[in-house]
């Protein structure tokens, strides 16, 4: 049904979100980023639109939700496994983003972590390890 995604998540400090996710090793795609906008590459057809916040304001009529408050959205990314949770977690809190809470085992199926970036969205990475029960 659909081909790509692309998640739009307002920042305070554009420069200073793109050289966060630089730090975790992400890259960004020239052709969709300039002084307002910078598009995040999580994969192959993932994307994540970092957006200034006068810029995001223009998309919506509603105010925009202080990340560091209160939750707007929980973004997901699955990973290969455990080994690369951790890693990302590790580089995302040695580029300055808060880990609030432990990693979470569930079961035999799932290991998940994540963090709170610089404007206090949540990012959830999981490794699915086998088969719900």
């Amino acid at each position: 049904m659909h081909q790509q995604i692309y998640v739009n998540l307002p920042v305070k400090d554009l420069a200073r979100s793109r050289a966060f996710f630089e730090a975790m090793g992400y890259t960004f795609n020239p052709q969709f980023s300039n002084e307002v906008g910078a598009c995040l590459e999580l994969g192959p057809n993932l994307y994540a639109m970092l957006l200034t916040e006068d810029f995001a304001r223009g998309f919506t009529g509603k105010p925009l939700v202080d990340a560091t408050t209160a939750t707007e959205v929980l973004v997901c990314l699955s990973c290969e496994s455990r080994e690369q949770v951790d890693s990302l977690v590790a580089k995302a809190r040695a580029a300055g983003a808060a880990v609030p809470r432990e990693p979470q085992i569930h079961g035999d199926f799932m290991y998940g972590h994540g963090f709170e970036d610089l404007d206090g969205h949540i990012w959830e990475l999981a490794c699915m390890t086998g088969s719900p029960a």
